[in-house]
């Protein structure tokens, strides 16, 4: 099983059956799997949703790997992103080429399912630690300040809160709910992670998905725009 819960990862493969198989694989290992059979479908993913780890076969048609993870590795957005390249192909150069190309693993088919969710794991693990968290390390004193805003609203809940008949209907993920619930409480980011048995990042980001989904810009914002329209539920 993997260690941290929802990680999500896109897999990027032209053949049906691994697709299948690797995806059942990981979603049983507890990751959240989006697949793409070439390099095009795969790209488009990525410009929709970040994922943790990307997954890549090498001999795909018109794109193949090596193509496909320069293209990655030249937009700044994805040059940290964890990359393991799959392939048939088990050569030593093969493999040369592939750490040379950017590859962080690489897995000669037919492999150990149990060895990918092993890769996958270290790789998340290895990054989150390395990586700061930008909504808390950056500036200490913005977030204890919003922290004790957040906690003055709470004192002001009663006259507040409404049962949402302002019209307003945002569609929440459950996960997003359980965020957006403590983010109201007055918790930092550790303290919700820890809550909901997940990494600081992930929280982070479901935070970043709130603010973009209620057009907040802050956690202040967000809690008193919750709080005026009945979006929290607990």
């Amino acid at each position: 099983m993997a260690d941290t819960p929802n990680s999500k990862v896109l897999l990027v493969d032209d053949e049906p059956g691994l697709r299948e198989s690797v995806q059942a694989y990981l979603e049983d290992s507890n990751f959240e799997v989006r697949v793409a059979g070439n390099a095009a479908e795969g790209w488009d993913l990525l410009q929709q949703e970040t994922p943790q780890v990307l997954i890549s076969d090498i001999m795909m048609p018109q794109v193949d790997g090596y193509q496909f993870l320069k293209q990655v590795r030249e937009d700044a957005r994805f040059q940290a992103l964890p990359v393991v390249f799959l392939t048939a192909r088990g050569m030593t150069s093969d493999r040369i080429q592939g750490y040379q190309a950017g590859a962080d693993a690489y897995l000669a088919k037919p492999f150990d399912p149990e060895e990918l969710v092993a890769i996958l794991t270290s790789l998340i693990e290895r990054r989150a630690a390395q990586a700061p968290d930008p909504s808390e390390t950056p500036d200490i004193a913005t977030m204890a300040r919003q922290i004790e805003e957040i906690k003055a609203l709470l004192t002001q809940r009663g006259s507040m809160i409404k049962q949402n008949n302002s019209g307003i209907r945002i569609d929440f993920t459950p996960r997003e709910q359980d965020v957006l619930n403590l983010v109201a409480e007055g918790l930092m980011n550790k303290e919700i992670a820890s809550r909901l048995g997940t990494t600081v990042r992930n929280v982070e980001k479901y935070v970043s998905r709130l603010f973009g989904k209620t057009g907040t810009n802050s956690r202040t914002e967000l809690v008193r725009y919750a709080l005026e329209n009945g979006l929290v539920t607990t």
